[in-house]
């Protein structure tokens, strides 16, 4: 028998895994037949998923967190036992502040960006006409990346710069309307917003933390717990739909897939250069390799790791500005559910890492980690700054962004 499942989902490239799950057949080899609704913004996304319209989502992770917590609507309780990727974004400006920032059509250091950008701000800023960055949500990694950044270059979100709401299919579009001099979007939007010739890709979200949680797939608690079975099989589905995306031999029929016009409905050409971690920066200019930009499958990529669960919530603390509380703190780390990932993968060859946490921003050269049954690499997941986040500190950690 078939069980017939709805995804609600934005046209993303980070979309790609349950979507290519049901194109290639991964899905059906489990008994289950996907359907999807294409949306423009996550609060459409998240409003069909809490009232029963879609049976799982493609979310944002810190926007699952949110709505577990109550942050700006009821609570509800969300669980994501699987994350769809691990960064993907890039940071856009507008020609006008490249020219300003001194951008030479190269991915610039976050570092020494920040400290160009610092002064622009505060040129900005004093001229009574602050820089504008839009983002897709107020909960995203998005807007958590992006003011981590700002602020650890001593730049003040919703002081010296601001910070507004775009959907993602409308940045290059707000960019090109001088609403916004920058956003913070993923693919293939900032690609779009340069071959228009309305903005250059200055940085990688990547460049600001190497494996930064993205998206998740997101339910209803009561609803996983209701088909938890078929969770489990599109889970396996999905993790085959990873290895075949990030196979070369892949990647021209993938982008093919993802560019028709109830997924992406974007130019080909753009979403393969995604796929294959290489963007163009300004417009006229030859792809650059930015190896990792996305990342779909190895090092366990899309294991839900409490630890980073636990990070989107201190964000949440200092951006909200709200007390630590450790009850939501246990709420919002309850959101991403290991204990389904590793139930649906325990009978494959899939490396499950038999922890839960980790220090997150704490591995610069590659090591081993313990999965069960064996051991993998884990490369670079450090913080732009040097500093890490160790989840067993969570309270001095929040005491420190003060």
């Amino acid at each position: 028998m078939t069980e017939r499942l709805t995804i609600g989902f934005l046209p993303l490239v980070d979309a790609c895994l349950p979507i290519l799950a049901q194109e290639h057949g991964f899905a059906a080899d489990e008994g289950l037949e996907l359907s999807f609704v294409r949306d423009v913004s996550w609060a459409t996304v998240l409003d069909r998923l809490l009232y029963g319209h879609s049976d799982a989502a493609h979310m944002l992770a810190p926007l699952a967190i949110a709505t577990t917590l109550g942050r700006g609507r009821p609570a509800q309780s969300l669980a994501a036992p699987f994350v769809l990727g691990l960064n993907g974004n890039a940071v856009t400006v507008s020609n006008a502040l490249a020219d300003a920032l001194g951008c030479d059509g190269n991915l610039a250091d976050p570092t020494d960006l920040g400290r160009r950008l610092k002064t622009v701000a505060a040129q900005r800023r004093d001229a009574g006409s602050p820089l504008r960055f839009g983002v897709v949500h107020r909960y995203s990694s998005h807007n958590y990346m992006l003011r981590y950044w700002l602020a650890g270059c001593g730049v003040r979100p919703d002081e010296d710069v601001e910070i507004v709401t775009i959907a993602p299919p409308f940045s290059a579009h707000a960019l090109e309307a001088g609403e916004i001099d920058a956003s913070c979007v993923g693919e293939p939007w900032n690609s779009i917003a340069v071959e228009r010739g309305v903005g250059q890709i200055v940085l990688a979200t990547a460049q600001i933390w190497r494996r930064g949680v993205e998206k998740v797939l997101a339910l209803r608690t009561e609803r996983l717990e209701q088909i938890r079975p078929s969770v489990e099989g599109l889970i396996r589905a999905m993790r085959r739909a990873g290895e075949h995306f990030v196979d070369p031999a892949n990647w021209e029929v993938n982008a093919a897939i993802l560019a028709r016009p109830e997924y992406c409905d974007a130019p080909h050409k753009l979403l393969l250069h995604a796929i294959s971690d290489r963007l163009v920066l300004k417009q006229g200019d030859a792809p650059q390799h930015y190896p990792d930009f996305m990342f779909q499958y190895r090092e366990a990529a899309n294991f839900p790791w409490v630890s980073q669960a636990e990070w989107l919530y201190s964000q949440l603390v200092r951006w909200d500005g709200l007390a630590h509380d450790p009850a939501a703190a246990h709420a919002a780390a309850r959101v991403f559910r290991p204990d389904v990932y590793r139930s649906a993968l325990r009978d494959t060859q899939d490396p499950i890492p038999t922890s839960s946490s980790k220090v997150e921003g704490s591995v610069s050269t590659a090591l081993e980690a313990h999965t069960h049954g064996g051991t993998m690499l884990m490369e670079n997941n450090s913080f732009f700054d040097g500093k890490s986040f160790d989840p067993d500190r969570l309270e001095e950690y929040i005491a420190s962004q003060k």
